[in-house]
């Protein structure tokens, strides 16, 4: 499909391989400005016909003095765009533009303060003495003629740097992070009085311009969607739906490993609210019968996975001709996909409906492949979908299968929805379920004893899980108040047959993972 971002202004964000690279582009298109992340050495031809209003260098590892650092040709700057350097990104303005970059006596991390010492319009409505976030271990020895410092900290001279005469800054510390409070400020300044953006990128744009873009590709053509429930593909069959209409057709197939009544809610919310031809295949006891026994995680993800395309394979024949699948695949997925050392050719496949194979006959339409996932949800509610499905928390594509610990049953898949529900309900009751990234219950393998009336029991133990996270690549476990976990412990033991324990896990991620498998 075609780029939604060539019909808007753009700021092009080149890689050199930071962990805070998503995180640059994120805080751009916060602004309602349309951004691009690209590996350092990008063709820069590719955007000769584009709005591009100005670019971003990220950090990175590397350190610009070493023969094998990744560098940036001089003819970005005879482009005469805006060129803000992050990090390594301002280290490589001074070193390409002939200042000198050396080795830090030791390496700076953490919090410092910047001591604002030039007007800068970089710094409008950014006070002398704000925190910022540092993370490295080289730094600038001088300047490149034409440039000044217009902020210091007690440890970097050059805390930030601007031309004298064209708009090229750098900045030693990470705005990116929210250890930078006044990072967004930041990039307003750079954004709007610098590169004289517009800020005309919107959910609202995305989802007129897209349908546009789908009814042109799709034509009178068929297509198929695998429908989940979970927010990605939720959104895309929302969006194909008021483009194509009757044109598509949803698989939603019920594993048994879902949320308690997810089924059922799904059906509900996408025949009666948005009238898409549905097809709901209920597959529960073949998926049981399959995961009989089974106590390693990773041959049940094979054997789900395995099953899932087998079956939407039998549904796809069954139903007609299709000439797209459609996915739910995000701007993260492709980015991931390109190492920051160099395009790659092909850019892997992910497949948000189950993993489906690479010989299925059809052209992939991926309308939400240029969005974020806190994007997808804003087009969500752009589109009408309900707030269940849309601040939904994030679950596995294995379903519950990873959440029993142990082999899985219908029996104990039963006993672990009824008690994950209790919990979410308790959650969204005391008002903090939109303060947590993930929450969830775990089944585990363990019995202990218990005494209920005036008899003796020996039952399952189920485990808390709820933890706070800005994506999902670190976590902290949730500080969960007690009178909560009162409330919860108490509905499951007495409504929850078959439980007679609970515990509340306090691992962080790293060194644990959110999930228990």
């Amino acid at each position: 499909m075609e780029s939604q971002a060539l019909n808007h202004e753009v700021i092009l964000i080149l890689d050199f391989g930071s962990q805070y690279t998503q995180l640059i582009a994120r805080r751009v298109r916060e602004q309602n400005v349309f951004s691009e992340i690209h590996p350092y050495n990008v063709n820069l031809e590719l955007f000769k016909n584009r709005r591009l209003k100005g670019v971003i260098l990220s950090g990175g590892p590397s350190s610009v003095y070493e023969e094998e650092a990744p560098r940036i040709g001089k003819e970005l700057f005879e482009l005469n765009l805006p060129i803000l350097g992050i990090c390594y990104g301002l280290q490589l303005i001074t070193f390409l533009n002939g200042g000198e970059v050396v080795q830090a006596e030791e390496k700076e991390y953490g919090p410092a303060q910047i001591e604002i010492s030039e007007e800068s319009p970089l710094f409008s409505g950014v006070p002398s003495g704000s925190g910022v976030w540092m993370s490295h271990g080289d730094k600038v020895l001088t300047l490149p003629d034409g440039f000044k410092a217009i902020a210091r900290t007690d440890n970097a001279p050059f805390a930030a740097i601007q031309h004298q005469n064209r708009r090229l800054f750098g900045l030693q510390f990470h705005p990116e992070v929210t250890h930078t409070p006044m990072g967004s400020q930041i990039f307003h300044n750079f954004l709007f009085p610098v590169c004289g953006c517009a800020g005309d990128w919107s959910p609202a744009s995305f989802v007129e311009e897209s349908i546009q873009q789908i009814r042109q590709r799709v034509g009178k053509r068929q297509v198929l969607c695998g429908l989940s429930g979970g927010v990605d593909s939720s959104v895309v069959a929302a969006l194909l739906q008021k483009a194509i209409g009757p044109q598509l057709h949803c698989v939603f197939v019920d594993n048994g490993l879902l949320r308690y009544e997810e089924a059922e809610e799904v059906e509900k919310v996408f025949t009666e609210n948005f009238n898409i031809n549905l097809t709901v295949v209920n597959k529960r006891q073949l998926f049981y019968d399959k995961l009989s026994d089974v106590i390693d995680p990773e041959q049940k993800r094979k054997i789900i996975g395995t099953e899932f395309i087998r079956v939407f394979e039998e549904q796809a024949e069954d139903l007609g001709s299709f000439d797209f699948l459609a996915q739910g695949t995000l701007y993260p997925d492709v980015i991931e996909s390109v190492s920051f050392k160099g395009p790659s050719a092909v850019i892997k496949s992910h497949h948000n409906v189950g993993g489906l194979p690479e010989h299925f006959d059809f052209e992939l339409l991926e309308p939400l492949r240029e969005l974020f996932k806190d994007e997808v949800r804003e087009v969500g509610r752009e589109l009408g979908l309900p707030e269940l499905i849309i601040g939904r928390h994030p679950f596995p594509g294995p379903g519950l299968a990873v959440r029993i610990l142990g082999s899985v049953s219908q029996e104990r898949v039963e006993i672990l929805q009824k008690a994950d529900a209790i919990f979410i309900r308790e959650l969204h009751k005391a008002g903090i379920y939109d303060d947590i990234w993930q929450a969830f219950a775990v089944l585990l393998p363990v019995q202990s004893v218990g005494v209920m009336g005036d008899q003796r029991t020996y039952e399952n133990v189920l485990a808390l899980r709820a933890v706070t996270s800005t994506d999902g690549m670190t976590a902290d476990w949730y500080e969960m108040p007690y009178k909560v976990l009162a409330a919860v412990s108490n509905r499951i033991i007495n409504e929850v047959r078959g439980i007679n324990r609970v515990v509340y896990d306090v691992s962080s991620k790293p060194p644990a993972t959110i999930e228990w498998e």
